[in-house]
């Protein structure tokens, strides 16, 4: 009788949200989401594939000036439209708003891969920022209207997965590809993906009906848009990110350069959120949106595990190739604990989201998780065996992995379909600024440290410790004497294992996000589909 019921809800709950969506068939759920999961893999391996790249680039160009600008073109861009695109999912056709935002990222990829000068290269990483700033959001707003809302979490813990394949994988294909062909292959390989993704979207992807939307003109839509808004966020964002790229290495944080940029950053920030309360639903942001219980506990849970999770993901492999000294591509593959923990628990939490309905025990049983596992790996030392570090690498990764997508997909739970794809902006917003933040901070932690333990490790020979941070990380092999290496690796051990520090603080921090998230569960219609019912809210 049970299983007759569970049916029933099953066929009800189908036929009513079939009222807001039209579903693909099960073939063309499947070529969208290998669509979306290429695209988004895509997108996250741009971010990091070209650091493996750039002494190629720069021989080639001659610009070593310029490769601070091969890395923050792409971010600024990234974090300065994820939130516009929101807007602009909301008041114009997805379909042709997610095809634009591929067509630009392929083009920045196609003027990357043709680049004949430096400032070539860099314009090319900006466009393809411009794209790639919409297609993240766009994937998780189309699958919001291919799958059945308890089907989600599977399809999002699968493109969560690319992503955290992306991340681990991209200095790696780098190197591949710049050893073996050539650097420019790093933006090539774009371009049969991306017209791959855009192909099936094309095909097989059904947009909902926006009968609010047919009545206004596309003037009128263009005038919904917050462009003084936006015009305040562009140079706030910009301000805050440059600030952070050039502090401590570029520039001395107290030069005047780095100041004026956080006040820049403070005043237009301050500005930007005073006119999203003048505007209300016409903001970038609105504030009901995000004020909403789950929304605002999203956004700050994934400010923070993006933050804690770059910071594993860029200084585990260097700590292999200092401590341990092994090659780039070694440190890569011994990242792979992490990587495969990840991927694994985002499945797996995915299938049983899906099963029982609920993904608030999953993001506070990864707040928990995710600081011990971080914890452990602060305990490596010198000495450290391998499988001390594998197994902690996977416990961190199992615990990221098991937290990861439920801000997104608490948003798509509780609110109604016309305010997911601000919402959603909005959480991919706070991953993009906390990694760009805390990647930041980590570094002025590391090389804070280091200085400090240097001078009193190299003793009489303390003059060559700024010339060792100059020359980086593996050149210790070769600049310090046999007899002070020993001492040298526990000073640049201690100074890698600090930076777990506050990866493990922004984990803990995750808590707040966890225990204000509501508990609402992926078996009950959403709000729009209960007609403000709440059943199933706790």
């Amino acid at each position: 009788m049970g299983e007759e019921d569970d049916h029933n809800d099953w066929e009800e709950e189908e036929e009513e949200e079939e009222e807001y969506a039209r579903y693909p068939s099960t073939l063309g759920l499947i070529l969208i989401a290998v669509g979306l999961s290429l695209s988004v893999f895509l997108v996250a391996l741009d971010q990091t594939i070209v650091a493996n790249a750039i002494p190629k680039i720069t021989d080639e160009f001659g610009s070593m000036s310029d490769i601070g600008w091969y890395g923050s073109s792409f971010l600024l861009t990234v974090s300065a439209f994820q939130l516009f695109y929101g807007k602009a999912y909301t008041f114009f056709a997805i379909k042709v708003v997610f095809l634009l935002a591929i067509g630009l990222f392929e083009l920045g990829s196609l003027v990357c891969a043709l680049a004949p000068t430096s400032a070539a290269f860099i314009i090319g990483r900006a466009v393809a920022g411009l794209g790639a700033s919409g297609i993240s959001p766009g994937a998780l707003i189309i699958i919001a209207h291919s799958v059945p809302l308890r089907r989600r979490p599977i399809f999002l813990g699968s493109m969560g997965g690319m992503y955290g394949i992306a991340s681990v994988c991209g200095p790696l294909l780098g190197g591949v590809f710049t050893d073996q062909l050539t650097w420019r292959w790093c933006f090539y390989i774009n371009l049969p993906f991306g017209a791959f993704a855009a192909l099936v979207i094309v095909l097989f992807f059904r947009p909902p009906d926006q009968p609010n939307l047919v009545q206004l003109s596309v003037l009128d839509r263009i005038k919904k848009i917050d462009w003084l808004g936006l015009v305040l966020f562009i140079p706030s964002i910009v301000s805050l990110l440059l600030a952070l790229q050039w502090g401590g290495s570029t520039y001395p944080w107290r030069d005047g350069r780095i100041i004026g940029l956080f006040v820049v950053f403070g005043v237009t920030g301050v500005a930007f959120g005073a006119v999203q309360f003048w505007r209300k639903d016409d903001a970038i942001v609105p504030p009901r949106i995000i004020a909403q219980r789950s929304v605002a506990a999203g956004a700050w849970y994934a400010f923070c595990n993006a933050s804690a999770f770059l910071i594993v993901v860029y200084y585990t492999p260097l700590w292999h190739q200092v401590i341990q000294h092994v090659s780039a591509v070694d440190s890569g593959l011994r990242l792979l604990p992490v990587l495969i923990g990840l991927v694994v628990m985002l499945l797996v939490s995915g299938a049983l989201v899906s099963l029982i309905g609920y993904y608030t025990p999953f993001m506070i049983l990864a707040s928990i998780l995710t600081p011990i596992g971080e914890g452990l790996m602060s305990t490596w030392t010198v000495d450290t065996t391998f499988s001390q570090w594998f197994g902690y690498e996977a416990l961190t990764g199992l615990a990221f992995g098991m937290g990861m997508q439920q801000p997104l997909m608490a948003v798509q739970a509780v609110l109604p379909i016309e305010d997911v794809p601000i919402a959603t902006s909005a959480v991919a917003f706070a991953q993009t600024l906390g990694g760009a933040v805390f990647l930041a901070i980590a570094q002025a932690v590391f090389q804070n440290r280091l200085v400090q333990n240097l001078p009193s490790t190299l003793g009489a020979v303390s003059s060559g410790s700024a010339e060792m941070l100059q020359a980086g990380a593996s050149a210790i092999y070769t600049t310090v004497p046999p007899h002070l290496l020993q001492p040298v690796l526990v000073a640049f051990n201690d100074a890698l294992t600090h930076v777990y520090v506050v990866s493990i603080c922004m984990s803990v921090l995750t808590i707040v996000g966890s225990l204000a998230m509501e508990w609402r569960s992926v078996k009950k219609k959403s709000s729009k589909l209960n007609n403000g019912n709440t059943e199933g809210q706790v």
